[in-house]
């Protein structure tokens, strides 16, 4: 070998161990696919078991056998034992079935990683969904995680990277090369792209925007102008139109030359030489009538055109209503703009329930179970601090009435039932009433019927547990008047609560504040500060 071969192979040994300590496996993967077997061979034979090792590990099984005959037979023994952790076809069809638990996929890959198989761990995650590997790799610690990321394809790499959550995706993503994360999310649909482009940094989103082709970058553009809570945000521009003048056979010789139809078509848009939306013809009817008619003899018109700035939850709302596969998107002059496609609303239906959720908690939906300590603390400091001052309102009062419970000790005892019946009942309100305003099923017309049923509700029930409560502190401590202070106490906080519980939700969306982030912090205050207020008082009064 010349000296300058020798140069090179040491540039290439360098550039690869490089790779190999910074974790970017797809890269070693890249260099290894451009390189002859008998060079991967040599390259092999100059290092340590360790890197040696290691470089095997990112060697595609297919070339396996080529560089193994390059190889020294004891040598190639070695590494072809190393090989035999690939997994069998029926254990690559559990791997794929919804039976394999989620738990034994995990562990398995756990495992894997630990040995440093990590042609076990690609094969794993290739027999699995790309939804299945995204939600996999968010329940890895960090270290794990880039790891078992390392061994998704490329090509695989940006649909798994569309069903991460924001945070998640953008680490991911700048793990990759910027070139491997253009070649890995130019098959996604355009509204899957547009997606990934707002979780990604600003930079790297912009590198993607500027690779991807012309014609699809001025639709992306397009896309990307809308709100991301609007129908603009859901809608992909991939929807086929026909005019209304022309007859069946036309449109059917038309779809003919596509071959291929997008993603959940159920209906073709009818839109004028303008592009004005006229109405939607739907494929059963296509196929069903004869080949002279025109199609605007047999178009739907009643499909509703869904404007581009309603918001996502009106959508998803109407796509339930109406039992829909997909909608027209139009524009303010009601041009026919692209399409919503009923998957893109279940993923709407399922983050804004996760939005509800965690915000419950004050906390984000998009946040990463394994996100860095400090950025954790910090987000959860802010309703610690909120819930530590509401605390000191429901102790100030309390401290109101410190004479009193010094002289009734019994008091003390029993005080929290009081707040605990309270915050439980008014609870069961908020949530009832907040998923009716998701829903669109509370409104300021119907408040006040549904302010009378909620108070009905807690006033039964506060008479029911007044008594129970009653009789039972009667029993502990021998004494009428504190039995009848607790009760009326019960059914004061129950009343309080229920109106709360309407009141809360509605005012704080009134206000532009999203009910289920605040409302449990509101309600929480108010039915304890009533409860102790009521109760401390009465005993005060009674006592």
């Amino acid at each position: 070998m010349t000296d300058q071969a020798m140069d090179s192979v040491r540039t290439e040994i360098a550039q690869i161990i490089d790779a190999l300590e910074t974790g970017k496996y797809k890269r070693v993967r890249k260099r290894l696919r451009h390189m002859h077997p008998a060079k991967i061979a040599s390259l092999i034979e100059t290092l340590d078991d360790a890197l040696r090792l290691s470089v095997w590990q990112q060697v595609d099984a297919a070339h396996e056998g080529r560089i193994l005959a390059h190889l020294t037979p004891e040598l190639a023994r070695q590494l072809h034992s190393e090989s035999g952790e690939s997994i069998s076809t029926e254990e690559e069809a559990a791997a794929a079935s919804e039976a394999h638990h989620a738990s034994t996929q995990m562990r398995e890959v756990r495992e894997a990683l630990a040995l440093g198989k990590l042609k076990r761990v690609g094969k794993i995650l290739h027999a699995m969904h790309p939804a299945k590997v995204a939600g996999l790799l968010e329940s890895l610690p960090p270290k794990e995680r880039v790891d078992a990321w390392s061994m998704v394809e490329t090509d695989r790499a940006g649909k798994v990277l569309s069903y991460l959550h924001d945070e998640s995706c953008a680490s991911l993503a700048m793990e990759m090369d910027p070139e491997d994360l253009v070649i890995a999310v130019r098959r996604l649909d355009l509204d899957d792209l547009v997606d990934l482009i707002q979780a990604l940094p600003e930079e790297v989103g912009r590198q993607v925007l500027q690779a991807t082709d012309e014609r699809h970058r001025e639709k992306l553009v397009s896309m990307l102008s809308y709100p991301e809570d609007s129908a603009g945000g859901l809608m992909n521009t991939d929807h086929i139109s026909v005019r209304p003048d022309v007859k069946v056979q036309t449109v059917l010789g038309y779809l003919r030359l596509l071959k291929t139809l997008p993603v959940q078509t159920d209906k073709l848009m009818v839109a004028d030489r303008k592009g004005v939306y006229q109405g939607a013809l739907r494929l059963s009817t296509l196929v069903t009538v004869q080949p002279e008619r025109r199609v605007a003899d047999i178009m739907d018109t009643e499909i509703p055109a869904i404007p581009v700035d309603m918001p996502d939850d009106e959508v998803a709302r109407l796509f339930q209503d109406l039992d829909l596969l997909s909608a027209p998107v139009v524009d303010a002059q009601n041009n026919l703009i692209g399409r919503i496609t009923v998957d893109d609303v279940v993923d709407q239906i399922r983050e804004s329930s996760e939005r509800a959720m965690m915000n419950m908690a004050g906390l984000d939906q998009e946040a990463d179970i394994f996100a860095p300590v400090l950025t954790s603390s910090r987000r959860r400091a802010v309703w610690l601090g909120i819930n530590l001052v509401t605390a000191f309102l429901a102790a100030w009062v309390i401290g109101l009435f410190q004479t009193t419970l010094e002289r009734v000790v019994a008091l003390a005892v029993l005080m929290p039932i009081v707040a605990s019946m309270g915050g439980i009942a008014g609870s069961q309100t908020l949530t009832l009433v907040i998923r009716g305003m998701a829903l669109g099923q509370v409104a300021g017309g119907n408040a006040r019927a549904l302010l009378s049923k909620e108070m009905g509700i807690a006033a039964l029930n506060g008479v029911v547990w007044a008594v129970v409560v009653a009789g039972l502190a009667v029993a502990w401590f021998g004494d009428w008047q504190i039995g009848g202070v607790i009760g009326a106490a019960i059914l004061i906080n129950l009343l309080f609560a229920a109106l709360a519980g309407l009141i809360v939700p509605l005012v704080l969306d009134r206000m532009g504040i999203d009910p289920a982030l605040a409302g449990g912090v509101i309600l929480t205050t108010v039915t304890d500060v009533i409860g102790f207020f009521a109760f401390l008082g009465l005993a005060t009064v009674v006592l």
